[in-house]
């Protein structure tokens, strides 16, 4: 076990003067100070320390604390490092042993303090550096969140949002400075707020509240249809539920879905917490994964244009893949086989003969099971009623050892 060399020490507003003895020490004592020209400024004159800002990218400030292995690193962060947070990069990257790591309260205890709501029945997220679509995948009538800002402009970006989607009676209070002298918040609906500038160190809240008009998704598997935009090549609902709950999505867990379409398979993998791939061949339908993922709150989906299996290669290993698309292509399955994780999941649809026999020959040198998915809606015949049929899928499924 190495020893820690890399202190990460939260702070609040209150500043270096409201950490504890053992936190206070790791700042006086370090070697090298690195944190935002904000933390730096809480530094009382004289301090020995050299001193670094983060660069962008931030790759670049992570190569430079790498070469410091061995000095006393002291890191500044905001509140908890750990809740979305420096710290959570600093471990990846270095490994928990290389760290020490004091937190201070977070954004979101200061915030559910304030506002008297139980943390563990609110939705905490992050829009600091990431796309406001974020968004879209928590908005549901009764919902409370508590969002960290990028910066003064987002409260305006997120009142907005939640009246495109029909949550314009939903309150918003904005904290601002939480634990300083210059704490501050400012409340309203998203209906009538304006677009004046907040403090950039600000936390939303959000207590959601829906109009009649309002749009909002489950998180279960099945969407219904007319959710994505798409072309004709889309996963049917009954068929898509029936997919993921073969593919069993976990948080984290890392999808390829190929021959992706819309990108429905990925997108609500994706929602159900996971991370995903999609891998399209068609130009026009990587820009509509791209909108679709966006509007249905998973713009952090990944979009590969090109053809499998060789693209493939270069893709990190997924724990689960999809085969929604090109079953037959020589090369494709065995690809995806061999580069899944031990213990992962493959999954392949297939509605034509020649896929079906593909998916049989497969299921004989690999194991797993096939299914055939039958599903009929009932729709009008004359003045009667009668039960139109999809074409059946068969599925099947492998568990690599």
């Amino acid at each position: 076990m190495s020893r820690p060399w890399i202190a990460v020490v939260g702070l609040t507003e209150a500043g270096l003067g409201a950490l504890e003895p053992s936190a206070r020490a790791l700042v006086d004592e370090a070697e090298v100070l690195i944190g935002g020209a904000r933390h730096l400024a809480m530094v009382p004159e004289g301090h020995p320390a050299a001193t670094a800002t983060w660069k962008t990218p931030l790759a670049d400030t992570i190569d430079e604390i790498r070469g410091l292995e061995g000095r006393r690193v002291c890191v500044l962060a905001t509140g908890d490092p750990m809740s979305f947070g420096i710290g959570v990069t600093l471990a990846r990257e270095f490994g928990a042993d290389a760290l020490t790591v004091i937190p201070a309260p977070g954004a979101f205890s200061l915030a559910a303090a304030r506002l008297g709501w139980p943390l563990d029945r609110v939705d905490c997220l992050t829009l600091h550096g990431r796309p406001l679509d974020l968004l879209n995948l928590y908005l549901r009538p009764g919902a409370r969140l508590l969002i960290l800002s990028h910066d003064g402009g987002t409260p305006a970006q997120v009142a907005q949002r939640l009246r495109e989607r029909g949550f314009g009676p939903s309150e918003i209070t904005v904290l601002e400075h939480m634990g300083g002298a210059r704490e501050a918040r400012r409340a309203g609906t998203a209906d009538a707020w304006d677009d004046t500038p907040c403090a950039d160190l600000n936390t939303v809240a959000v207590a959601c509240q829906a109009t009649e008009a309002a749009y909002s998704l489950s998180r279960a598997p099945g969407l219904p249809d007319d959710a994505f935009d798409h072309d004709g090549q889309l996963t049917k609902r009954a068929v898509r539920a029936a997919t993921l709950a073969a593919l069993a999505p976990q948080p984290g867990a890392l999808l390829w879905d190929v021959g992706a379409g819309c990108g429905s398979i990925a997108i609500e993998w994706a929602r159900s917490g996971g991370e995903a791939v999609a891998i399209e061949t068609k130009a026009a339908r990587v820009g509509m994964i791209g909108r679709n993922a966006a509007a249905l709150g998973a713009p952090l989906l990944r979009v590969v244009h090109g053809v499998a299996p060789d693209v493939l290669n270069d893709l990190p290993t997924p724990e689960a893949v999809f085969v929604g698309g090109g079953i037959t292509v020589d090369g494709l399955a065995e690809t995806c086989w061999d580069r899944l994780a031990r213990g992962g999941r493959l999954v392949a649809n297939a509605v034509t003969a020649e896929g079906e026999g593909r998916l049989y020959a497969l299921c004989r040198q690999y194991g797993g099971e096939m299914s055939r998915i039958a599903v009929s809606h009932l729709d009008a015949v004359g003045g009667f009623h009668g039960w139109r049929p999809q074409m059946p899928v068969t599925q099947w499924v492998a568990v690599k050892p």
